[in-house]
């Protein structure tokens, strides 16, 4: 929060100065407070890193409303928690109407938590804080998004520190191209915060729409950039050019878009009528949808159905694991259909033994197996949540889309929560709902229903 208490002397918002001073004070005293008592036994497990990563994001969330409620910003609470929510797991759901309205300082934050969030706040913890045994790996692995997580180096400090040396890298080298290309150093700021997190939120009520061609085509590039894994730029980097370029995630993932713009692109040619155009709005709507970021040049939800549904299709797919984007990953997606494949040939030949190959190697049983389950969970959520919100009675479309984009943090969904709309009209109770989406689909589902079992707190 000291970020945006600079921001907020920059702009001369006195009256949110205080009010930053004030929640900054909150935390520090919370986090003493929490500090006191020390366990005797500081090793962390995988139950302690699953429940550690889940209930500091649900206080994290918490604390990190408490300047929006207090400034005014946004007055109830449980919008305010929506809100930040929104903003740590990069969903960039909203349900501010009028974002120009607000100060400068409290838009500096919304758009600051996508960047925190992105990476994963915990994974920079770990950079610093010393944790016996294989703590840190406990948190990183908890944190990361994915079917599987590894280290870049043996230790996970050091794979910490690599991680957001490249994340800051590429937030600097997009803030430059961007103030470069003429847009304000503040929109600059913010609107990558937002795309390198794949978060979402805008600091105009017209989104992307408004600014210049070359930001707009800017922000596709490293949307697309931000959706794939970043272990792979960690091996650009130590010039292992072969390993990186042999992802077969990364090259479905690059498949997928290329696929969806050319597809789309000849479904909305006749309301552009030209080609520059066509191929820029739907290169920026599949690379924003795709990598769970939600930023909109257009409203799309006005588009022919055939461009919608390869929309809807994409908010599924997801980026790739080990990005900052969500979803349900094009690495599980590949697992997944690689073993309806491997069912239909053992039905065939049944005597025949086959195995499950990504990247060339094999994938282990338990993989495949934490992927079947966790599409069953996820499954499982998303019914529960759309059977819930459902109550409030809006219609399907919006319901459907509404769980699809907070589930898998996209932001705007179809119909109601399009992107010119917001989710204001939901109630509180589906409000909290679609809360607990957002942080089930950044934490991968199983965080936090870890926290509702009642096994979690049996010793």
């Amino acid at each position: 929060m000291l970020l945006p208490l600079i921001c907020g002397f920059c702009y001369g918002e006195n009256q949110n100065i205080i009010i930053w001073i004030f929640s900054i004070g909150l935390c520090l005293l919370f986090g003493f407070g929490i500090c006191l008592k020390t366990p005797a036994n500081k090793t962390m497990y995988a139950k302690e890193g699953f429940v550690s990563v889940a209930l500091s994001w649900i206080v994290m969330s918490i604390f990190g409303a408490v300047p929006f409620v207090l400034s005014g910003t946004i007055p109830s609470f449980v919008d305010a928690v929506f809100e930040t929510v929104s903003g740590f797991t990069t969903t960039g759901a909203s349900i501010m109407a009028d974002v120009e309205s607000a100060p400068k300082s409290m838009l500096f934050w919304r758009s600051f938590t996508h960047w925190i969030g992105g990476m994963g706040v915990l994974v920079f913890i770990t950079a610093f804080i010393p944790l016996k045994g294989s703590g840190n790996f406990q948190l990183i692995k908890a944190e990361s998004p994915g079917p599987s997580v590894s280290k870049l180096v043996p230790k996970a400090k050091s794979t910490a520190k690599i991680l957001y040396g490249i994340y800051l890298f590429i937030t600097l080298l997009q803030i430059t191209l961007l103030f470069l290309g003429g847009m304000s150093f503040f929109d600059s700021v913010t609107l990558t915060f937002g795309t390198v997190g794949t978060g979402g939120f805008g600091v105009r009520n017209s989104g992307i729409a408004d600014y210049s061609s070359y930001s707009q085509i800017v922000i596709t590039v490293f949307m697309i950039l931000c959706g794939i894994d970043f272990s792979v730029y960690y091996l650009l980097l130590m010039r292992k050019f072969k390993a990186a370029v042999s992802s077969s995630e990364v090259r479905c993932y690059l498949g997928i878009i290329v696929t969806a713009i050319i597809l789309v692109s000849i479904s909305i040619y006749p309301m552009f009528g030209n080609l520059f155009d066509t191929v820029k709005h739907s290169a920026f709507q599949v690379g924003s949808i795709i990598t769970t970021t939600g930023y909109s040049t257009v409203d799309f939800n006005l588009w022919p159905e055939f461009s919608k549904a390869i929309l809807v299709i994409l908010m599924f797919i997801g980026a790739c694991a080990g990005s900052t984007g969500g979803g349900i990953k094009v690495s599980r997606i590949m697992i997944l259909l690689k073993s309806i494949v491997k069912e239909i040939r053992i039905l065939a030949h049944p005597k025949s033994t086959l195995k499950i190959k990504l990247n060339g190697r094999v994938v282990e049983h338990e993989t495949v197996r934490a992927v079947n389950v966790f599409l069953v969970a996820y499954l499982a959520v998303y019914a529960f949540s759309l059977l819930v919100i459902s109550v409030d009675n809006l219609d399907f479309t919006s319901n459907f889309t509404a769980v699809a984009a907070t589930i898998n943090n996209i932001g705007p969904g179809l119909a109601a929560v399009g992107p010119v709309s917001n989710f204001s009209a939901y109630s509180p109770l589906s409000t909290v709902v679609l809360i607990f989406d957002m942080l089930i689909g950044r934490l991968e589902v199983f965080p936090i229903l870890l926290l509702f079992s009642p096994y979690t707190w049996k010793k």
